[in-house]
Order: C-alpha cells, then sequence, then structure tokens
C-alpha cells in the first residue's frame, strides 16, 4: 500500500478543561491528541492517504486513540498495543489568550515503549512523506526506533519533515533534548520550528538571524518558523516570506494549531511536489497554513475538529484576496 504521509510518535489523550463543575471544580474532556496524530489527521481531511506508527496501552484510552484514528481516516496498521504500560495522558491548562502548559503523566506512557522490531517497515519504505517529532526520542529505545525508522523512509526516497516540539518536562536534560533536535535537524528537508524554540536553539531572537544559523549547519531546504500571533515566515533557496497570522475573536484554545499549520504545508508539498518554491508559492503555502491554524483555535482538541479544504479556503479568499 501506498502512502502520501507516514507518521511516528506520540499518541495520547488529551484531557482539556472545559469549564467548572457546580462544585467550582475543572471539567476535563478527554481529547485525542498527539502532534504527529495531528498533522496527519489535517492530511487526511484535506485527502491524502496517512498512516500512524506508534503505541498505545491495552485500555480504555488507547481504544479510544484508535477508533479516533479510525474514524478521521488515518491508517492504524503501524500502531501497537502493550498489555504493561498505560496510554499516554496529558492535562492541558490553558491560560487567558490560549497559550497552554502541559503536564504529562508518562513515567513510562505506551508511546515512549515503541522498539525497533516493532516497526512496520512497509509503511516506511512506501510513503512519499516521513513526519516525525523529538518526544518519540526521549527515551533510548523509541529513539533507536525513531532513527531507524528515518534511515528507512530517507532510503526510500521519502521527503522528511521534523518538529522539534520541544516540552522541556519530557527530558532529562535540556542538552540531551538538545542533542536529540540537531539529530533532526540533520536527517530532515523540512524543519517547522517555533519562535521560542528558534531562541532556545540558536541563542539568535531575531528569527532571520536564527533561520540563517539553521540553514548554515544543516542546509535544510525548507525551514519555516511559526511565530504564533504574529504570523509565519518561510525560508527557501535565499528566499524569505513572510505572512500574518488570521487573528480571530473566536479563539478558545491553541491545542493543534502549530500541527495543523504543519499539516497544511505538507499538503502543499504532496500537491505541487518538492522543489524551490518561489515566492508567490511560499506565499500560497503560508497563508493556506495561517488559515487553517486560526480555525483549529476555535475548536476544542485537534485531531477530530480538523478544518475542511473549503473551510479553509474562504477564510483565504476573506483575509488575503479580497
Amino acid at each position: 500500500m501506498k502512502y502520501d504521509v507516514v507518521a511516528l510518535g506520540e499518541l495520547l489523550i488529551d484531557f482539556t478543561e472545559y469549564g467548572n463543575s457546580t462544585q467550582g471544580n475543572p471539567v476535563l474532556e478527554a481529547n485525542p491528541g498527539g502532534a504527529p496524530g495531528n498533522v496527519l489527521s489535517m492530511l487526511t481531511r484535506l485527502g491524502h492517504k496517512t498512516g500512524f506508527i506508534g503505541k498505545v496501552g491495552e485500555d480504555m484510552f488507547g481504544r479510544q486513540l484508535l477508533e479516533a484514528l479510525n474514524e478521521v481516516g488515518v491508517g492504524t496498521e503501524g500502531i501497537v498495543t502493550d498489555k504493561e504500560v498505560n496510554t499516554t495522558l496529558a492535562f492541558v491548562h490553558t491560560f487567558p489568550g490560549g497559550d497552554r502548559e502541559f503536564s504529562f503523566y508518562r513515567n513510562p506512557g505506551a508511546d515512549m515503549m515503541l522498539k525497533e522490531q516493532e516497526l512496520n517497515l512497509e509503511m516506511l519504505r512506501n510513503c512519499r512523506i516521513f513526519h516525525f517529532g523529538t518526544l518519540s526520542m526521549t527515551h533510548e529505545g523509541c529513539r533507536a526506533a525513531t532513527r531507524r525508522a528515518v534511515r528507512e523512509a530517507k532510503a526510500a526516497g521519502a521527503v522528511i519533515s521534523f518538529d522539534p516540539n520541544l516540552r522541556e518536562s519530557l527530558w532529562k536534560t535540556l542538552d540531551e533534548a538538545r542533542e536529540q533536535v540537531l539529530f533532526g535537524l540533520g536527517q530532515c528537508d523540512i524543519v517547522k520550528i517555533s519562535d521560542n524554540e528558534v531562541i532556545w536553539l540558536t541563542g539568535e531572537k531575531d528569527y532571520d538571524a536564527g533561520a540563517a544559523w539553521i540553514y548554515e549547519h544543516y542546509e535544510i531546504p525548507l525551514i519555516l518558523v511559526s511565530l504564533g500571533p504574529n504570523g509565519s515566515r518561510a525560508y527557501m533557496g535565499g528566499k524569505r516570506v513572510e505572512v500574518p497570522s488570521v487573528l480571530t475573536r473566536n479563539t478558545i484554545e491553541t491545542t493543534g494549531a502549530g500541527d495543523t499549520f504543519f499539516g497544511c504545508v505538507l499538503n502543499f508539498v504532496l500537491e505541487h511536489g518538492f522543489h524551490e518554491y518561489t515566492e508567490a508559492e511560499l506565499t500560497e503555502m503560508l497563508q493556506f497554513a495561517n488559515s487553517g491554524a486560526s480555525i483549529i483555535t476555535t475548536r476544542k482538541g485537534a485531531l477530530r475538529v480538523m478544518p475542511a479544504r473549503e473551510e479553509v479556503e474562504a477564510l483565504v479568499q476573506a483575509t488575503f484576496r479580497r
């Protein structure tokens, strides 16, 4: 079977706040999540064939995640289950304005227990794009599995897509986190990195200088910097394009915004082929991606509620092409 995109990484339940009970306690909704799965869900919504490689526990949350992925059309044949370890959980506190704080229940969690011998190699050898992040590299066994997956996909000619997605609390030390981020940068053709991650990684508060540092060391063809409410930038072949965000008063939370953005970018790559894009093409890419990210901030959760192509295109039209 051929896939447009295969992703490997964390699959977890995001417990997000949904108001308070009559006693004044926070009410939490168990939303299926995990960055790689969110990216695949967006791509599937846009009509692409996707598949996930990872691990969940043989528990109620693992079943919920498998059901959610099947429901949105993401292939689950690469997901294995573990009787001994529970599905990873994340509790998300949302501050006014949409910023978030995460508390992870993952010591261990099933996602970090994926072993190299459990990889579905056929999926890796039959995809156009392979996507991964760093949460699958926080522990030695899953780190080996991730590196093997990258090797297999690269050898088969796949475009490699990488999202550092730094979650400081999941690392023993930030030096270890940096080492794995640098590994990802050394393997990928496309990277999406957030503004705070640029500063942390490069020491540069100027994002152009940070992107230049990344390119100087790794020569990644397409570098994307997400700037939250300030939009996004793309760097490719000496070109720099910046597109403002699509701000809305209806923002509830920012969970999944970066993943939706990246899914929209990979959609552009699939539809246009991966080559050196013009400034006009990079602008079109970012307008679509920023619009998709804006829509998801108006919804609780991400994986199950990704916007349809028509919604994103309508927002692009209303915002950028009036």
